[in-house]
């Protein structure tokens, strides 16, 4: 569930922070840089692990601040296909069941992955597994809150990287403020799985 990353990246020192130790100054750049930020095709970023090298510092004319390149492992949240992890459900919708982990929230469980037969209740907002027995059907609900067991089946990476004025304008024609407040987030990191069983 939790790799390290060997990552690279140049960090920039602000000058106010010369008094402090240059480890803890840079651990705290990149923490602030990466912790809880979706890098592009790695995964959700927890906190730094440990440096693993410095190279030399430069200062650059009309910048106070020292920029040093930095190889350095990080904690990062990607799960491995086919891991059974434990959550709990955030919400039901058409497009299935949604569940959180706490600290990440975007799984969703799309309707032909939940143990079948299963239906959507429109009052309750809720799926229904109908479960058969000898004494015939029973509804088991699958209600906000309950703990589930699922199995990781894919991943979606999206780029959220921005886009240029030309490349919004033919995206979404129309007037400049109405695209806004209509626009639906998509995640950046999402996982699809599978349901195995209630807890």
């Amino acid at each position: 569930m939790f790799v390290a990353v060997e990552m690279v990246d140049t960090v920039r020192i602000p000058p106010w922070n010369f008094q402090r130790q240059f480890n803890d100054a840079i651990a705290e750049e990149l923490n602030k840089k990466l912790a809880n930020k979706v890098v592009y095709q790695v995964g959700l970023c927890i906190c730094l692990y440990d440096i693993t090298k410095l190279e030399d510092s430069y200062i650059f004319p009309g910048d106070g601040a020292s920029h040093t390149k930095v190889h350095f492992r990080y904690v990062v949240f990607h799960p491995f296909l086919d891991e059974i992890l434990v959550g709990k459900i955030k919400y039901c919708s058409q497009e299935g069941v949604h569940v959180s982990l706490g600290f990440f929230d975007d799984i969703v469980i799309p309707p032909e992955s939940l143990q079948q037969p299963a239906k959507f209740d429109e009052a309750e907002q809720v799926w229904v597994w109908e479960y058969e027995t000898d004494e015939g059907a029973h509804d088991l609900y699958m209600d906000q809150g309950e703990d589930i067991r699922f199995r990781v089946t894919d991943e979606v990476f999206l780029d959220t990287s921005p886009t240029g004025p030309s490349a919004a304008a033919t995206d979404t024609p129309g007037a400049p403020g109405a695209e806004e407040g209509g626009q639906k987030k998509e995640a950046p990191y999402t996982l699809l799985v599978r349901r195995r069983s209630l807890i």
